[in-house]
């Protein structure tokens, strides 16, 4: 009994906390949905929980844009936008036209909770914990970001990517985000390749974007944590 109520103690500590990180909130949510994507169909119910998981989302995003010296009205009309014109998309009304503006300002909105968070971490001078959960919830926006323009592309001009597995002129979801986490990350694994004009700029715009993320991200960072553990800071704390 008292090993459970030990345990009890701990989680409740650790959801005080963790209710305060919306980054790593973000964080978390989006790789359980990469995770329910293995099990994804286009049955009813597949669809609603993947429309109402893309909602929390939304509303993570949102929540991170008011908490950050972002464009916060802008960036509210952005998730205001994504949610309103993704609901018919829920009931099965799926218009190329109504996908494409859905897309848009889901892209726009997880951009611009990504530059509000990039913001937040250069305006802070020690590092803190969720300093590291923004970093990770950065690269995930704007890898999202670039996998809603990616699918944008393939349904403005058709294909607009290669791929030696599949046939036909629309790729899925889960392929354009591997390829978006791969170039963002520099690591060139994904199969998928661009090929039309429009695909080659999005993917050499997210190419440059990636390697300059890592190197102020992380330099940033470092520098922070010198910062922290620098002699004369500890001294100036005591």
């Amino acid at each position: 009994m008292a090993g459970l109520k030990a345990g009890l103690r701990v989680l409740l500590e650790f959801w005080k906390g963790f209710r305060l990180l919306p980054s790593a909130q973000l964080v978390l949510l989006q790789f359980f949905i990469l995770i329910l994507s293995l099990l994804s169909n286009d049955s009813t119910p597949s669809r609603s929980v993947t429309w109402l998981l893309g909602v929390i989302a939304l509303l993570l995003v949102a929540k991170m844009i008011r908490q950050t010296p972002a464009y916060t009205a802008l960036g509210l009309i952005f998730v205001g936008g994504a949610f309103i014109f993704s609901v018919p998309i829920l009931f099965g009304y799926e218009h190329v036209g109504l996908i494409i503006t859905t897309h848009a300002f889901e892209a726009s909105a997880y951009f611009c909770a990504a530059y509000g968070l990039i913001r937040y971490m250069f305006a802070d001078r020690y590092l803190t914990k969720d300093e590291l959960f923004a970093a990770a919830a950065v690269f995930t926006l704007i890898a999202w970001g670039f996998a809603f323009l990616y699918n944008i592309c393939q349904l403005v001009v058709p294909y607009s990517f290669q791929n030696p597995n599949r046939t036909g002129p629309l790729q899925t979801w889960l392929d354009l985000l591997f390829l978006s986490f791969s170039l963002q990350s520099a690591t060139g694994l994904a199969d998928l390749m661009p090929v039309s004009p429009a695909a080659r700029v999005l993917a050499m715009l997210q190419m440059f974007g990636g390697v300059m993320y890592l190197a102020l991200i992380v330099s940033r960072l470092i520098v922070l944590q010198y910062i922290s553990h620098s002699p004369r800071t500890n001294k100036d704390k005591s």
